[in-house]
């Protein structure tokens, strides 16, 4: 068993996620996005997706971005199929 690093809980199904070579313990993905997930630099929610990035800043959203001053951003309009993905057990 391993200790979350953001909760503290001793939980026998704890995962490590390594970013940047360095290596964190948690319990949950809620705890790993609590941790790690960089914050829209306009709205302040977490940026769980690909989200946008203009220079120095992370934004959710073309939208917000735009709202912060970025001009050059758009959100995509194109249709893509979904990829396929393993069933859920």
């Amino acid at each position: 068993m391993a200790i979350c690093k953001v909760c503290g809980n001793d939980y026998e199904r704890s995962f490590e996620v390594v970013q940047d070579g360095q290596s964190f313990t948690y319990d949950s993905f809620e705890c790993a996005i609590h941790d790690l997930a960089p914050t829209c630099a306009h709205c302040q929610v977490r940026v769980v997706g690909h989200g946008v990035e203009a220079g120095k800043h992370i934004f959710c959203c073309a939208h917000c971005a735009r709202n912060h001053g970025i001009t050059a951003v758009v959100d995509s309009t194109r249709q893509t199929p979904h990829p396929q993905h393993a069933p859920f057990i």
